[in-house]
């Protein structure tokens, strides 16, 4: 489903995937969060996105224009997890209601793994 945006000027329909990939671009810039990750449901193998794949780790669900994102994300070793999931859900309430003009009714956090910094 798309999210439809009304003013005096006209309609404007946002893709699941624009937003997905507009919330995994918000999320590697966030402290301690490595990278997207996506769960190969044949095996169960976990494995880092590379930049372009961003929203294959991300499931966007959008009801009454309201949207719900599930995000998958490698942390970084070292890192309070509790703390970042937080800052990252705060992140991506914020940035994704300011770019796409709709509520983000919420966030889920899925930690696939934990990575050393490099």
């Amino acid at each position: 489903m798309k999210g439809r945006i009304s003013n005096k000027l006209g309609e404007v329909n946002i893709s699941e995937d624009v937003i997905a990939t507009y919330a995994g671009s918000v999320a590697v810039e966030c402290f301690g969060v490595v990278g997207m990750a996506t769960v190969s449901m044949k095996d169960g193998f976990v494995s880092l996105l590379k930049k372009e794949n961003l929203q294959k780790g991300i499931e966007t669900e959008i009801n009454d224009n309201e949207i719900s994102l599930r995000l998958h994300i490698i942390v970084a070793y070292g890192v309070s997890i509790s703390a970042v999931a937080d800052n990252l859900i705060e992140n991506i309430r914020y940035r994704v209601e300011e770019f796409t003009g709709m509520r983000v009714q919420n966030v889920e956090i899925f930690v696939e793994g934990v990575k050393p910094i490099d």
